[in-house]
Parts: C-alpha cells; structure tokens; sequence
C-alpha cells in the first residue's frame, strides 16, 4: 500500500481496524485511514453539515490516532523500509499496557478524547518512539522551524523544537485524539451540542490496550495519512 519513500511518516497509537472505537473515530471525522475511504459523518443540532466538515478537517487528513511521533521528512537515503525495521525493533523491547478511559473534553480551543487516569506507559513510549527514529528525521528547514514558531512557544518548548523538530514532546507531550480542529467563531451553543455528540459517541466505549505502535504516512505532500501497519508490543 505505501511507497518506499513517503513525503511523511508519524508514529501513533491508533485503534486496530476492527475495533469499535477505529470504527467510530473514523466515522466522527469522515473518513477511514486505513482504507482511504470517506465516510458519512453524524448529525450533529445546531451545527450544519458542511460546518461540522470544515471543523474536522484537520483531523481527518492526520487520521484516527493519538500521536507519538509527530510527521517528520525522511533522511537523505532512508525509506520505508528503514521505519518498519526500526519501529519492529522498537517495539520488541517495550512492554504492552492497559489504557485509562478515554473521555471527550475540551484542550485547549479543540475538542478531544484525553485519558482519565495516569499515562506514565504512553508518555515512556511515546519519548522512545521520538528518540528512536529521530536518526531517520530530516532536520526542519528554515521556513518549517517558522511555521512552528507561529504557535507562542516558551523557551523550553523552542529549545525541544530545534533539536526534536516539535515542542510538544517528552514533559511537553500530552496523550490525546483530536476530535476537531480550532473552534474559533463557534458559539456556546454549538460548542455544548458537539460535546454533547461527542460524549455521547465515545464516552461509552471500553478502554483498549496500549499494545502497538501504528504507522501511519503522507504519501505525497498535503494527501491525506494513510494506516501503513502495527507493530505489536511485546506482551
């Protein structure tokens, strides 16, 4: 399914296909990232289709997942091949675990699924899936450190960006699925439908192991991430 060299490669958590909350994820931002297919989103009162389209379109292109290695650009001379190798042989050393419940809130101006309990597992994992395949990273260019730095940045998680290629990782990292992009300009009305959605879809699922580690690449620049495997955790 993927290419040798994808113009991106993000290692995340993401639910295995089959299960419910993939399925309903997938089915919250519209489209499924290891089919390529898009589906029909929910209705949600007070808030118009083509509204709810715009807001999850940000998500949607990424995928259903929580991230542990954000996008990065491959190395001169590295492939595909290289990130599995390295994601096989990262994965056989860490330890799988179970996942605190997941529930819909507010971070910051989005909406997400957060863990209701401690993710000490997650944020050990998610620190060695950023040091083990930062050999493979291209470093930033100019323009991206930028872009980056559009964002208000404190010193430290400037300092994290310049030699990890993204602020919000290791202390800074915070486990979650976006739900939505930016909900700027939507009223309290609106905003208290589409938790109440939310809520209503995901808060009642069973929690799932973290027991994987998924890749996930953009095949060419601005397509939309597609699921291109787990590697499983050792038990």
């Amino acid at each position: 399914m993927a290419n040798d060299r994808p113009h991106r490669v993000a290692l995340y958590w993401a639910p295995r296909p089959d299960s419910a909350l993939w399925q309903a994820g997938c089915r919250w931002l519209g489209r499924d990232a290891a089919t390529g297919e898009r589906l029909a989103q929910p209705t949600i009162d007070c808030i118009a289709t083509e509204v709810f389209e715009t807001l999850t379109a940000e998500p949607r292109r990424y995928g259903w997942h929580a991230t542990l290695k954000p996008p990065f650009r491959l190395r001169e001379g590295a492939a595909l091949m290289d990130v599995d190798l390295a994601v096989q042989k990262l994965a056989s050393r860490l330890t799988a675990g179970p996942m605190p419940t997941l529930r819909a809130e507010p971070l910051g101006n989005f909406l997400a699924l957060r863990p209701q309990g401690a993710m000490a597992p997650a944020n050990a994992i998610a620190a060695a899936c950023v040091e083990a395949l930062q050999p493979l990273s291209r470093p930033l260019s100019f323009e991206e450190m930028q872009r980056r730095r559009r964002a208000p940045l404190t010193p430290h998680q400037d300092a994290l960006l310049q030699r990890w290629g993204y602020p919000w990782v290791f202390d800074e990292f915070r486990f979650h699925c976006s739900l939505t992009g930016p909900l700027d300009g939507l009223d309290a009305r609106s905003r208290e439908a589409l938790m109440q959605s939310a809520s209503h879809t995901f808060n009642h699922l069973p929690p799932l192991p973290l027991d994987s580690i998924a890749v996930f690449i953009e095949p060419a620049p601005g397509a939309d991430f597609l699921l291109h495997r787990h590697w499983s955790l050792s038990a």
